[in-house]
């Protein structure tokens, strides 16, 4: 959007109002119906928004994946990926953080991309993001199942896959607010699993919980036994990758943002918190794992978490550890109806998609919004089974990248967004949360995310999701551009 369109955009929302309104109107409003016409509830709080954001980050990646990584990169080379990781992390956090206080919309990734890049950018994200997740809903179904033959060997897979399903299901229809407090207990019972992990596993490093075949505190030496990088440099670039997608689902914030009371306030400590937490739980973690595993050992086809209870002596390691990852899988399906939905919901609102799928029930849930993602991850669960080397390989190759895509667009907004913002005449000290950093983190993510995509390019196991990525995103603007030809005056939305 051209500068000269700012004084007369950039200060009011679609309904017309100032945006200097806003930021008195967060703090004050404490209806429980958002007042901006969008039907939804805005029933979430500050402790709701952390624990989606971890639910959605914390799972089978931390609980199982992590001891490849530390195999491969050795104990060092696996916290300093991490690290960077986590500096990713922040870079895009604190960036959506200052966009969804500012314009707090529900689904806010392609809103801010449409509002600052371009609408075909934005239906290509929202796209996109929503394939990422219904594809991942799939595969969480297929887990819960499987992860319930432990306790019933020979019972049905597909059974318990239906219950999980009904579950979610009816946890995302009744209400916003039932969804934020079950993924708050389905996230807390992850974090207190992790918090104990590494609290008993620093008592072992030092000596104070003893270990089976170990005469003396472990300590630190399984860092520097066989050199600080024993299969050298170039296998923690191998894993970035890895854990740069391990950290996906932190940006599930803004999706929330526009059913959030009070955004000015919660969303910017939901912010701040998730990040600590994460950086704590990841890298203590691992640094527990690899302190009490001989790198070569790690989790290579166990659960490095059961690895370490199980050294420890600790009784039904398997079976706690087993009731973890299922609330984990759990918690992200539920993560992941929600994202879904409101990613549905935002394209009806545009008028993209039939308007049906924008209308809410009296608890302000887009029901018609979640029964089509929920379809949708059916249809994906469905291809798993019957087509797994076709169509749903394809699905998993175009929704890889989805996450990379939106945090580079983020970055990019808020850049834009500064600009706009400066040249309408104001200051950063008039925004409701002020990013530290600008500009240094965005365009230090921007680099990242580019770099993240390199390392794509350059591997060979990774670089067959390039080829189905680029035709369904020059797929997406066709289809975008079609759209926009078919729609008459009436049809278009306001500008957000």
């Amino acid at each position: 959007m051209a500068d000269t369109e700012i004084d007369g955009t950039m200060n009011e929302t679609a309904d017309g109002r100032p945006r200097s309104d806003i930021a008195a109107d967060n703090r004050s409003e404490r209806t429980d119906r958002a007042d901006d016409g969008t039907g939804l509830e805005r029933k979430m709080e500050s402790r709701h928004l952390t624990m989606i954001s971890l639910g959605g980050v914390i799972g089978t990646g931390l609980f199982v994946s992590s001891g490849y990584t530390i195999h491969q990169a050795g104990p060092l080379g696996a916290i300093l990926a991490y690290a960077v990781g986590s500096l990713l992390v922040y870079c895009v956090m604190v960036s959506l953080g200052e966009l969804s206080v500012a314009m707090p919309y529900a689904g806010s990734f392609h809103m801010y991309a449409k509002r600052f890049i371009g609408p075909g950018t934005a239906f290509t994200i929202a796209i996109l993001y929503w394939l990422n997740w219904a594809v991942a809903l799939a595969s969480e179904f297929t887990a819960a199942g499987l992860l319930m033959q432990r306790w019933f060997p020979g019972s049905p897979t597909w059974a318990w896959s239906a219950v999980f399903i009904a579950v979610v299901f009816l946890l995302n229809i009744l209400s916003v607010r039932l969804y934020g407090e079950a993924e708050f207990w389905f996230a807390s019972i992850k974090v207190f699993a992790i918090v104990a992990f590494i609290l008993i596993g620093l008592l072992a490093i030092f000596g104070a919980i003893p270990i089976s075949g170990q005469d003396s505190a472990p300590l630190f030496r399984n860092f520097y036994a066989d050199g600080w990088f024993p299969q050298g440099i170039a296998p923690i670039f191998s894993t970035l990758l890895t854990v740069v997608f391990a950290f996906s689902g932190t940006e599930v914030v803004g999706v929330a943002a526009g059913e959030t009371k009070d955004p000015s306030e919660a969303i910017p400590k939901a912010v701040h918190t998730t990040v600590l937490r994460l950086a704590i739980f990841f890298i203590g973690s691992i640094a527990v794992m690899a302190a009490l595993i001989p790198w070569h050992e790690s989790g290579v086809e166990t659960s490095p978490f059961v690895l370490v209870f199980q050294s420890i002596g600790m009784p039904f390691a398997g079976d706690v550890m087993n009731f973890v990852v299922l609330t984990a899988v759990l918690s992200a399906a539920n993560s992941g109806l929600y994202v879904c939905s409101r990613m549905v919901w935002s394209l009806a609102k545009e008028r993209l998609i039939p308007a049906r799928f924008a209308k809410t029930n009296f608890h302000g849930v887009p029901v018609w919004a979640v029964l089509f993602s929920m379809a949708g991850s059916l249809l994906a669960l469905l291809s798993s089974v019957v087509a797994a080397s076709t169509v749903y390989l394809v699905l998993v190759a175009v929704s890889g990248l989805a996450t990379l895509v939106v945090w580079f667009s983020v970055c990019v907004c808020h850049i834009r967004f500064r600009r706009e913002w400066a040249a309408a005449g104001r200051t950063p000290d008039e925004l409701g949360y002020r990013a530290p950093g600008f500009p240094v983190l965005p365009w230090l993510a921007i680099v990242m995310c580019i770099g993240a995509l390199v390392l794509v390019i350059l591997d060979d196991t990774q670089r067959s999701t390039l080829y189905c990525m680029i035709p369904f995103v020059a797929l997406c603007y066709l289809t975008h551009h079609l759209l926009e030809k078919r729609r008459t005056p009436t049809d278009a939305p306001a500008e957000p």
